[in-house]
């Protein structure tokens, strides 16, 4: 009977252990989640900034400016959400802490490693998260970025057409469009082609880009065509549609050249010649490797120390800001080791270790760090037998 009563009162303690950790792990992720939006809201504005001259120069939508600002966000990542881990957790434990919470959960009977279980579970999930993005998500983003760079770069509509002035090409071509509509459609054309002595002009009152046979053209429609010959002849002639062939005023031998962060981890361990011509050498493409698959291990540093600066140490009604501003110098100054680090493994590949010991030991010393402060001293151990041996 006695048995029985054990094991149910086992089963129920059990089940309130598991509804407190849950109730603490809802607790730290939303002030964790806030972070993170909060910091990734800023990567996306400072990517907005940044990316305004391809509305400004380049003529294209504000869908292009947000697309490629979204695309740019899988590769902050590896420094917002380790970021946004440390100060939504300490945030949080702060809270907890300050209203006695964690000292309720202490004396309903929770161990410690069942106190930061929830803390754990959450840095564990983002460090897969993170790895998930490293390896998948953020080579598809950056080459996808790239494309659509290049795609930006080359596109004839930009480099040739800006409305309201005259635009010079190469070879002598000078284009001028009074208007350009949303769809892509220019009215009232103008095209000016010197060579040498000979002159040659186009106007249209409708004309739009495109491609006949792989090669780019430009469709003009209602117009007429002059040409001034360097004998003094003058030739005219009024058409419905005429294509205007641009490949002589195109480069052909443009192509897109992925870097380090645009290549797949497979690309990264085994290049092609080509790879490494275009993208960096071997030592710097490990160097990147290496750096996607060790960057979520900050994560795991992150929440030690954001426990460590709450948990590891006595309970005090004056807040934490010491403990909290020590913690996060030792966390900046862990990150910003680990990104020198990074760049020199790209010289001396025997330094690829380090970016995985770095973020593993100082995870290792903030948690003994953390379990040391919350185990009795000696002294105060043999003050507790001298009192026992008074009172007997």
């Amino acid at each position: 009977m006695r048995r029985n009563v054990r094991a149910r009162n086992r089963v129920i303690f059990i089940a309130r252990m598991t509804l407190i950790q849950k109730y603490l792990f809802r607790q730290i992720s939303l002030p964790v989640a806030a972070a993170c939006a909060s910091l990734g809201g800023i990567g996306i504005l400072s990517q907005t900034l940044d990316q305004l001259e391809i509305i400004v120069e380049r003529g294209q939508s504000v869908w292009v400016l947000m697309k490629l600002s979204l695309l740019a966000l899988p590769q902050l990542f590896s420094v917002i959400l380790p970021i946004g881990l440390f100060v939504g957790a300490l945030i949080a434990l702060t809270r907890l802490q300050r209203e006695q919470e964690l000292t309720a959960a202490y004396a309903s009977g929770m161990t410690r490693w069942q106190m930061i279980a929830p803390g754990a579970s959450l840095a564990v999930g983002v460090a897969a998260i993170m790895l998930l993005t490293n390896v998948l998500v953020q080579p598809w983003a950056q080459r996808a970025t790239r494309d659509q760079t290049f795609a930006i770069r080359t596109d004839l509509a930009a480099l040739l057409v800006e409305e309201g002035r005259f635009v010079q090409g190469p070879n002598g071509l000078t284009v001028y469009v009074q208007q350009i509509e949303q769809n892509g459609l220019l009215k009232n054309l103008f095209i000016y082609i010197e060579k040498g002595d000979e002159v040659t002009t186009w106007d249209a009152s409708e004309a739009r880009f495109g491609r006949v046979d792989g090669q780019p053209v430009l469709t003009m429609e209602q117009g007429s065509w002059q040409q001034y010959s360097s004998a003094g002849v003058l030739q005219q002639l009024v058409f419905d549609g005429y294509v205007f062939p641009l490949g002589p005023y195109v480069s052909d031998d443009q192509q897109v050249r992925y870097k380090a962060g645009d290549l797949w981890m497979t690309q990264l361990f085994n290049p092609t010649p080509a790879q490494l011509r275009d993208s960096g050498s071997r030592g710097e493409l490990l160097a990147e490797a290496h750096s996607r698959l060790s960057s979520p291990l900050y994560a795991l540093t992150a929440m030690a120390m954001a426990l460590t600066a709450i948990l590891g140490g006595a309970f005090s009604r004056t807040g934490y800001g010491a403990r909290i501003a020590k913690a996060a110098a030792a966390f900046l100054v862990i990150r910003v080791v680990g990104y020198a680090v990074v760049a020199a493994s790209a010289w001396n590949g025997w330094l690829n270790l380090f970016q995985y010991l770095l973020p593993l030991v100082a995870t290792a010393v903030a948690l003994r760090l953390l379990f040391r402060a919350l185990k009795p001293r000696k002294a105060s151990r043999r003050g507790l037998s001298r009192l026992k041996v008074r009172a007997a």
